[in-house]
């Protein structure tokens, strides 16, 4: 993976800003709608793509069932990046400018949202961005609809001192810029709680072993393994854990954990591990319900739905809404309409912050338990921090 920093993602803003910029047609009556998804069907995080894709399916269902948006259909063109930085701006160079469509959905790694900065800026087209993300950008063309750190990490911290497991942190995830920031991030936030760090340690994707530092975890005495490793390393690394006996003496919060995770682990495993999350699909609310429900039917009934899925959804949710309060179909228009945006999502109201396109919503924290992901407490509503200035 590469490391990319805000710092580069917004040096290629910059330098995009006096580049001719890629217009979009006035699409005539009756034509298609096109949306882009640049995400990983292949290259790691296909786990992820395939997530994304269920949402973007059953969102394009809905609304073209419903009408469409301001008469038109929706149609939602794939495209696969390989989990590869490089190939995401391939493919959405060609999505913009060949396919002329009026937003972007994905990817899903900061270092692939990042290397697309410049093209989406030039092409002048909103990237519906659906993934946790260390936060950070302030930039008209990113629309982010999933959570940042206050949003999941910030509640979670606290809680896990306040139930009593502990303010002593290990730090352990892939080597690039999304665990960089998050680690940084929640060591403020241990700091203010009081707690400690007492090892922080990075890794390439596609270690194998990870027995040198799963001891050297165990003796640093922490109590909470603050992890983000996604996608097989992550499975790797928790399986070759529990072998081991780390998640007997200690906890482990998982950053972006998602059902997608359940049974990978093996049978009786991965219990007791702890997460900030914008959904929780064995959540008996009735929204929540429906929603698994409908992608079920759509998917199969052994469909895992996580919060993946409903982030995707409602960034289409979101498109339509904001073409319509806009009133025509233009990217321009399109931005301009989602800015400031309340809509209504699976758990309840949710709205687009006016100034760097970040979204408010409910949050949970969530426990792996008996096999499946339970709401452990519910945090009600939570507002993103200011990403600009």
């Amino acid at each position: 993976m590469i490391d990319i920093s805000r710092r580069h993602f917004m040096g290629a803003m910059g330098a995009t800003v006096a580049a001719s910029a890629i217009g979009m047609p006035a699409i005539a009556a009756g034509k298609t709608i096109k949306v882009g998804a640049v995400q990983p069907f292949s290259g790691g995080l296909e786990l992820f793509g395939n997530q994304a894709k269920m949402g973007l399916d059953l969102a394009v269902a809905e609304i073209n069932a419903a009408g469409g948006i301001l008469g038109h259909d929706v149609e939602i063109l794939y495209e696969d990046n390989k989990t590869d930085p490089k190939t995401s701006v391939e493919k959405a160079k060609k999505l913009i400018e060949r396919d002329e469509v009026i937003a972007i959905s994905g990817p899903i790694t900061s270092a692939g949202r990042d290397a697309m900065a410049a093209t989406m800026e030039r092409g002048k087209t909103p990237l519906l961005y659906a993934t946790n993300y260390e936060g950070g950008i302030c930039n008209r063309y990113l629309f982010s609809f999933n959570t940042v750190p206050n949003q999941d990490t910030a509640p979670l911290i606290p809680y896990l001192k306040e139930e009593g497991i502990g303010d002593s942190y290990y730090m352990f995830g892939a080597d690039y810029v999304w665990p960089r920031n998050m680690f940084k991030t929640a060591k403020g936030i241990i700091a203010d709680i009081g707690g400690s760090t007492l090892g922080e340690e990075y890794t390439p994707f596609g270690v194998k072993d990870f027995a040198p530092i799963i001891r050297k975890i165990a003796d640093s005495g922490a109590k909470i393994l603050l992890f983000a490793l996604p996608g097989a390393d992550g499975i790797t690394f928790i399986k070759q854990a529990e072998e081991f006996g780390l998640t007997k003496t200690m906890k482990i919060a998982f950053l972006g954990f998602a059902e997608t995770y359940l049974g990978a682990f093996g049978p009786g495993k991965g219990e007791g591990m702890y997460a900030g999350v914008p959904m929780v699909a064995s959540s008996p609310e009735p929204g929540v319900q429906d929603f698994v429900a409908k992608i079920r039917k759509a998917a199969g009934d052994d469909a895992v739905v996580s919060f993946y899925v409903m982030t995707h959804y409602n960034s289409l949710i979101a498109l339509k809404g904001g073409i319509e309060k806009a009133g025509k179909v233009d990217r321009e228009a399109a931005i301009d309409g989602m800015a400031g945006l309340s809509f209504t999502i699976p758990t309840g109201p949710a709205m687009i912050t006016e100034d760097d396109h970040h979204t408010a919503m409910n949050m949970y924290i969530a426990k792996t338990e008996d096999g499946t992901l339970k709401v452990a407490k519910e945090l009600g509503l939570i507002k993103p921090a200011p990403q600009c200035g």
